[in-house]
């Protein structure tokens, strides 16, 4: 089984992988924590942080590809 140190490492290089694209738009995306549940806790930044459309990002884009290379993660929430 992979230690909480593990899967956030992993989960940081996920969320690095994505980062470029991210912001091009003008954000980013900050890893906060990982519950104990699976559950990783982003905050989205510059223009994602207000933006209408940062949900769909978070859900389509950021949780999918975090569970594809992460399989611990159960899901992603913005805090």
């Amino acid at each position: 089984m992979a230690t909480m140190i593990d899967v956030m490492k992993r989960a940081q290089a996920a969320l690095d992988e994505i980062r470029p694209a991210i912001q091009m738009d003008g954000g980013d995306v900050e890893l906060v924590d990982i519950t104990d549940e699976g559950v990783v806790q982003v905050r989205m930044v510059g223009a994602c942080g207000g933006c209408p459309m940062s949900m769909v990002t978070l859900q389509a884009g950021i949780e999918r590809i975090l569970k594809r290379k992460v399989p611990e993660v159960t899901g992603v929430e913005a805090v």
